[in-house]
């Protein structure tokens, strides 16, 4: 089985374990990494790349000292190695400018708002790493059980 990698970003400890707590449906087949920062998340993301593992998604809170989520996802959406990392921007403190630049820069794939419904996010999340796996040709019928399955029959219908 692929190591494939969930990372969560917020620099409130409370968010980041309460959205790691509401992704833990995934924890039986992808590892779910927590970072306090955006340096942290970029730090991880070369040990991961180091690794050769897999960065399905990206959950990051938008508002954080020294670089925003905006800032961080724009970064990794324009590094190769992460080419088709999905990128979901979490938080409540955006304004329009800001999710403009997330969808126009960062190459957002989706948008949450604080508070968010536990169900709604791990349906998001069962919606992009699908996409993630099949786009990046890994073999999807081991991750069956966590996959969405009307995301996968769009992708795969001939």
């Amino acid at each position: 089985m692929e190591k494939i990698n969930i990372i969560c970003v917020d620099d409130e400890r409370e968010v980041l374990e309460s959205v790691s707590r509401d992704l833990d449906y995934f924890s039986d087949m992808f590892n779910i990494e927590e970072c306090e920062s955006a340096f942290e998340c970029l730090q991880l993301l070369e040990e991961l790349d180091a690794k050769q593992e897999y960065v399905a998604l990206i959950i990051s809170d938008h508002i954080m000292p020294e670089k925003s989520g905006v800032e961080l996802l724009t970064e990794v959406a324009k590094d190769n190695r992460f080419l088709g990392t999905k990128k979901l921007l979490l938080t409540g403190l955006a304004t329009q400018a800001d999710t403009i630049q997330a969808i126009n820069n960062a190459k957002l794939d989706n948008f949450l708002e604080k508070v968010w419904d536990p169900k709604e996010l791990v349906q998001m999340v069962k919606e992009l790493i699908t996409e993630y796996i099949v786009e990046k040709g890994i073999d999807y019928e081991q991750y069956l059980a966590k996959l969405d399955a009307p995301t996968l029959y769009r992708l795969l219908k001939p």
